[in-house]
């Protein structure tokens, strides 16, 4: 792996050194994170694996870690080459310590060791040891630091370090060191409560599965449907209920032409909510020889509303597109009501075309005696299952032999199964990948009336219960009583304090994620609650988990994300077997906000290779439309191969007192003998050979080159640790090429570290390069690390307006009110409903007689903090909490310029920064910012006082 010296970032925080202006906020903060919340995690930032081939070297991660063979012998290699400075003794003293070390790149928990977790942070370039593990280390081997380092950049640098730090014990743990005593080296192993369900997929404390998200499209108006051609290109084509259907190709880009485009013909709104447009597409099971495509859409025929399910052909001149005047009317069927339209078409396994309608709309089916969907003769609340095969001359579509009511009177020779309500979205499982288990089976998600939503298995002749039956439960009572209604029961069901509008998933059989297999992930419409069932094989019964987004630095791998627009529309699977959903964050079929996202496990992940795919070359007519995502998790870090810096410190302008410490006299071992030798400096003294004290690994007496380490300026007390020693040294190289940087129209830097679940995106411009000499960090005995810095609006590098940052998050009680209100001119007003001046509600005298105008701000926080605290708006003459759904540090941005700040550099959700009492109330909900609003009011946002959510989710910002 390839390192940024600015990547060598110590286990303490360096006093006395120079830092860009933002960085110490942001580097306590996450530690402080990363100590509450660890999770398997590798140095790619992907979650680790099973290897196809047991490891020969690191056998202990065999089973589960980060390494797979090639990585394994690579390990191996250079275990072998530091082993050869050593004879026989030596190698069996040292050589324990030496593979052990260089193993923990194989540890699930890899990450945290080399302190990578997210990969926007400095990474350490050795893993963190245990104190005791640390101190047996150095009694025993501790020049054998050197040859781990040597081969990460120049020998003769890290010869400077090294010699600095082998003689003092302190110093060479604190530079090794991980103070977590959970998760640092070996008491990662040991540790029960890491391991139990390790590799397993992650569940909260209260049962919920923890999954991340990658956005994969966006821009959508209400994306109803995902499919794919199964023909090897791994194009997927998504359906928009207005009636486009667009085609994405595997690299994520977008063809500017549609595939087809019904939008004169289909009847759809405006509408919040309504069930009416293009509902689903189908392709034939055969397409590349087949070459038509299936459609089910909400038609207006002399003012009658009907389904309509046609065929359409692919266009003789373009792959890309149907040819849309080859439309075949297949089937309609007249909608008593506007609701209720089903929308489902799918081919099985048996090659049939099975068409979903719903029940005719209004509530309770109210449509004859029995209603439609007890009623055989009637085409709604039906399975339909026809034959598209051999149609091209004669009638349409043919009726299956085995179809379950062929031949009983007045029964629709059609129908599959009945006694639904209207069924939205089904699939069929492709079975278990290696036995084949459950292939075939069609789930189905039936949307309830009043009381519950349920999950069916669809079988031949079924009777499904609606409407004498709602889940488990009757419905009408008279009908349910029946003796010859004969139903069968879902699968599962859920009450409506769950959800109001189920929409049916999928079972995972993909191949990147291996812990989902056999998994079938559904959701709420209405709730956009993320759900599961798992079967006992060996009851039948299934086991219902929530799915929930991971906390913090769960979802802290690159490109994914852990949230998502609430209204979850419809699921997908693409050619490989890998899990979408799409949703939407405006239900309505002419707004742009519809998102499809992939499912990822961050627990496992499949071995590397394993999944890899060749999609077939697309030709392609038109324009392709590159894929941006809206929000993912962006690695900002460019690794290099900058040399590793020397270890001289900068002149700082603070001088203190220096403390003179009494030199430790220690007598040590021989020097390892080195293949070649390192480069010698002017000035070299030979390290004097004392008799051992303590057995020490016996090494090869051939005479080695030392180096004398170059000279420390101290006008400061000594400081210790691994980011001490490093950051030392990198400083010191910024500070001698600072003068020269300036001369340059260029100006290159990184964007510091955020929060553990906070948005996480780079500050609108960047800090002056120029060290800040004035910085002071201290770290009292026992005491939480603290720091004064600069802020972020501060140009001038000696003139610092310090602030006081705390790293610890507030409590909710004893809040203290810091609003900070704005004055602000007439022309900059955030008012909104403007009245007469000092009348009305609109205004309210705030801190100092200062007048409060609807949409000021202010921060609360617990400790008392102005830079920090929950977000609470000045609304309609009262203060009120902002919910986290959906609010990104754009937002966070307009609040803290609102109050004289100049960006956020972290939202913090889930109340991290305090829950308001129930006394207040929630004034705004789905916050969606640009960033250059002047206010929250100005933003996309819900109404005043409508909101979905509760205290649990206010959301906070941090200020610079």
């Amino acid at each position: 792996m390839t390192l940024h010296p600015n990547d060598l970032v110590p286990q303490k925080i360096l006093q006395h050194t120079v830092f860009p202006k933002p960085f110490p906020l942001i580097l306590l903060l996450l530690h402080q994170a990363w100590r509450s919340y660890c999770h398997p995690q590798c140095l790619d930032y992907k979650p680790p694996f099973g290897p196809q081939q047991p490891l020969v070297f690191c056998k202990e991660y065999t089973k589960f870690g980060c390494c797979d063979l090639q990585k394994d012998e690579k390990i191996s290699s250079r275990f072998h080459a530091i082993m050869e400075n050593f004879d026989h003794s030596g190698s069996k003293t040292c050589g324990k310590y030496i593979h052990s070390i260089l193993c923990q790149e194989c540890s699930p928990y890899a990450a945290h060791l080399y302190d990578a977790e997210d990969a926007n942070t400095p990474m350490r370039v050795l893993p963190g040891l245990c104190g005791d593990y640390c101190s047996d280390y150095w009694l025993h081997c501790r020049y054998t630091l050197s040859l781990l380092l040597e081969d990460l950049g120049s020998p003769q640098h890290f010869a400077n370090l090294t010699a600095t730090i082998e003689e003092d014990r302190r110093r060479f743990c604190d530079f090794l060191e991980l103070k977590d005593k959970q998760y640092c080296y070996p008491n990662v192993l040991t540790d029960a409560e890491l391991n139990a369900n390790l590799g397993l997929v992650r569940e909260d404390p209260k049962g919920c599965l923890e999954v991340c998200l990658q956005e994969v499209a966006n821009g959508l108006r209400n994306p109803v449907a995902m499919i794919h051609a199964d023909d090897g290109s791994h194009r997927f084509f998504v359906a928009e209920q207005l009636g486009y259907v667009w085609v994405y190709l595997a690299n994520g880009s977008r063809i500017d032409r549609p595939f087809l485009n019904l939008t004169q013909a289909v009847l759809s709104s405006p509408w919040t909510g309504d069930e009416r447009g293009f509902l689903c597409i189908a392709l034939h099971p055969r397409f590349t020889t087949v070459r038509k495509a299936y459609v089910y859409y909400s038609v207006s025929v002399k003012k009658e509303e009907r389904i309509r399910i046609s065929e359409f052909s692919l266009s003789e001149h373009d792959d890309n597109q149907l040819d849309h005047s080859s439309e075949r009317t297949i089937l309609e069927v007249v909608e008593p009501a506007s609701n209720h339209n089903g929308g489902q078409l799918l081919f099985g396994h048996d090659g049939y075309l099975y068409i979903f309608t719903g029940d005719g709309g209004r509530a309770g089916d109210p449509f004859g005696k029995f209603g439609n969907s007890q009623n055989k003769s009637a085409l709604l609340g039906k399975v339909l299952r026809i034959d598209v095969d051999n149609n091209d001359e004669g009638v349409p579509y043919g009726i299956p032999s085995d179809n379950p009511f062929i031949g009983e009177l007045g029964a629709r020779p059609e129908i599959y199964a009945y006694g639904v309500r209207n069924m939205w979205r089904c699939s069929i499982d492709r079975g278990d990948p290696a036995t084949g288990a459950g292939r075939g089976r069609m789930f189905c998600g039936d949307v309830g009336q009043n009381k519950y939503e349920e999950i069916d298995l669809i079988v031949k002749g079924g009777n499904y219960g609606w409407r004498a039956k709602e889940g488990f439960s009757c419905y009408d009572r008279k009908l349910c009583q029946n003796s010859s209604l004969d139903d069968i029961l879902p699968i599962f069901d859920y009450p409506h304090k769950l959800g109001k509008s189920v929409t049916g998933g999928y079972i995972y059989r993909g191949c990147e994620m291996p812990n989902l297999n056999g998994l079938y992930v559904f959701g709420d419409f209405m709730s956009g609650r993320l759900m599961s069932l798992k079967e006992n094989e060996a009851t039948g019964e299934w086991q219902y988990n929530e799915i929930c987004m991971g906390r913090d630095q769960t979802c802290k791998f690159p490109k994914l994300i852990n949230s998502y627009y609430r209204y979850v529309i419809s699921f997908a699977e693409d050619e490989a077997g890998e899990l979408y959903f799409l949703a939407t964050g405006v239900p309505s079929a002419t707004a742009r906000s519809g998102v499809i996202y992939k499912i990822v496990d961050p627990s496992r992940r499949a071995p590397p290779g394993k999944c890899s795919i060749k999609p077939l070359p697309v030709k392609i007519k038109g324009k392709l439309i590159h894929f941006y995502p809206k929000e993912e998790f962006v690695i900002n870090k460019k690794p290099t191969t900058t040399p590793v810096p020397t270890t001289t410190t900068p002149k700082t302008t603070t001088t203190k007192k220096q403390t003179i410490r009494r030199p430790i006299i220690i007598r040590k071992p021989p020097i390892p003998t080195r293949k070649i030798a390192r480069p010698q400096p002017t000035t070299a003294t030979p390290r004097k050979t004392t008799r051992k004290t303590t057995q020490l690994a016996p090494i090869k007496t051939t005479s080695a080159t030392t180096v004398k380490p170059t000279t420390v300026q101290r006008g400061t007390t000594p400081s210790t640790g691994y980011r001490a020693t490093i950051m030392t040294a990198v400083y010191s190289r910024i500070a001698q090429t600072s003068i020269n940087s300036t001369t340059s129209t260029k100006r290159y830097w990184r964007p510091p570290p955020y929060p553990a679940g906070t948005t996480s995106l780079p500050l609108n411009s960047p800090p002056s390069p120029s060290p800040t000499p004035s910085l002071s960090l201290k770290r009292p005995q026992g005491a939480l690390l603290t720091t004064t810095w600069a802020p972020y609006a501060s140009q001038k590098p000696n003139k610092l307006q310090k602030t006081p940052v705390s790293t610890t998050l507030p409590k909710v009680r004893d809040e203290k009110l810091l609003p900070r209100e704005k004055q602000q001119s007439a022309g900059e007003s955030n008012q909104v409903n403007k009245g007469l001046r000092g009348q009305g509600r609109g205004s309210k005298r705030g801190r100092g007689g200062k007048r409060l105008t609807s949409g000021s701000v202010r921060l609360v926080s617990a400790d008392g903090l102005s830079d920090r605290g929950r977000v609470e708006i000045f609304i309609r003459g009262e203060w009120g909490t902002v919910c986290d759904d959906l609010f990104t540090r754009k937002a966070g941005t307009v609040v803290c310029r609102q109050l004289g700040f100049t960006t956020a550099v972290a939202v913090m959700k889930r109340a991290a920064l305090g829950e308001a009492s129930s006394r207040v109330r929630i004034l705004l909900d789905d916050v969606e910012c640009e960033g250059g609003e002047r206010s929250l009011l100005e933003c996309k946002r819900s109404k005043v006082g409508k909101h979905n959510c509760s205290h649990e989710e206010d959301v906070g910002v941090i200020c610079v």
